[in-house]
């Protein structure tokens, strides 16, 4: 039991050199928390559940895509993540991290590195980055979703997956969102959080 979740409920079952990999990310977010504040001070006794699996959830989401990019990568979640299961689950799948903050950037460069993980990581705003053409995007806790879907507007390609974890008023976005943008949507339910699910989204295009 972690963080009042059964772990053993859970679908997080990977390799033990995948684990290896997620410990060692585990112990870098926790060196670097107190200097750049990747994630709440909060949610560190939980790393795991809070984040590394609540990440995991995400990338079993997907759809085997050749090109996955996360946006506003922040302390790698669920970017680091997703690169670091594909190691093992999806080898071809190429990752790209966008982040603002120089100092974060910093960050995923080194846990890529350290867990043996190859990626991009873009030094740069969203809206500035050259456009990715990407088969599935993930961003978390990043915007509402009417923002997003104006991210995905850029760097995702058409017939592309958006894959966006939200909390339980994620309804209020859905319905928001759809004033400005028609998708078809999925809400998979979270195995980590009462309430909150992943938004599965494809076919987004402005009304």
């Amino acid at each position: 039991m972690t963080g009042g979740v059964d772990l053993d409920c859970l679908d997080w079952s990977v390799s033990r050199e995948t684990h290896d990999r997620l410990n060692v990310l585990d112990s870098l977010v926790k060196k670097w928390n107190p200097r750049i504040n990747l994630v709440s001070r909060s949610s560190l006794d939980h790393l795991w559940i809070r984040h590394i699996i609540d990440s995991i959830q995400v990338f079993r989401s997907g759809e085997n895509p050749r090109h996955w990019v996360d946006l506003g990568s922040g302390g790698g979640f669920p970017g680091l993540v997703v690169g670091i299961l594909a190691l093992d689950e999806q080898p071809e799948l190429n990752v790209t991290l966008i982040e603002s903050d120089q100092r974060k950037c910093a960050f995923l460069r080194a846990a890529a590195r350290e867990t043996g993980l190859s990626c991009t990581v873009l030094a740069q705003r969203i809206e500035q980055a050259a456009p990715q053409n990407a088969d599935t995007v993930s961003a978390r806790a990043l915007t509402d979703l009417n923002g997003l879907l104006t991210h995905c507007e850029r760097h995702l390609a058409a017939g592309g997956t958006a894959l966006f974890p939200k909390g339980v008023t994620w309804k209020k976005e859905v319905e928001h969102a759809r004033k400005s943008w028609r998708f078809d949507v999925e809400a998979i339910n979270s195995k980590t959080e009462e309430g909150a699910v992943v938004l599965k989204i494809t076919g987004a295009s402005r009304v």
